[in-house]
């Protein structure tokens, strides 16, 4: 495999998902932090209702400009919400973990989440790749 190609099959894709899940993280940041420090929201339920927004808005996008739909937009959209369900699941034990066992993110919480953001985008990377198109993670 030439350097080309390992760009154009392996990286470009990652980018183009890391820019989409980048709008979708600053609407989630944008939503956490109005909830947190606006309206004195407790962090776990902003952390919850801005990540479940932004998951709609990732779907969006992804179906748009990132993945070729190889299935049903219905059936997609439900393996996309099953697997961000799991990593909105696995996002907030992280996050809870995080501030509620070290006083430093419980004093720094929004560290903890830029922590458990990047912890969670592989995960998406490749569960939505699979929701859209049926590959799996290793599968080219």
């Amino acid at each position: 495999m030439d350097y080309k190609t390992t760009i154009k099959d392996f990286l470009i894709p990652k980018i183009k998902f890391g820019l989409s899940s980048s709008l979708a993280t600053a609407v989630d940041y944008g939503i956490y932090l109005s909830f947190t420090m606006l309206l004195s929201i407790n962090e776990s339920v902003a952390h919850a209702v801005s990540y479940s927004v932004a998951m709609v808005i990732n779907f969006l996008m992804q179906k748009r400009f990132i993945f070729k739909l190889q299935r049903k937009v219905g059936y997609a959209f439900g393996l996309s919400v099953m697997f961000s369900l799991i990593g909105w699941t696995l996002s907030q034990t992280f996050f809870n973990f995080f501030i509620l066992t070290f006083d430093f993110f419980a004093k720094y919480d929004v560290l903890a989440k830029i922590l458990v953001t990047g912890l969670i985008f592989l995960y998406n990377f490749y569960t939505k790749r699979y929701s859209f198109e049926k590959k799996h993670p290793l599968e080219k």
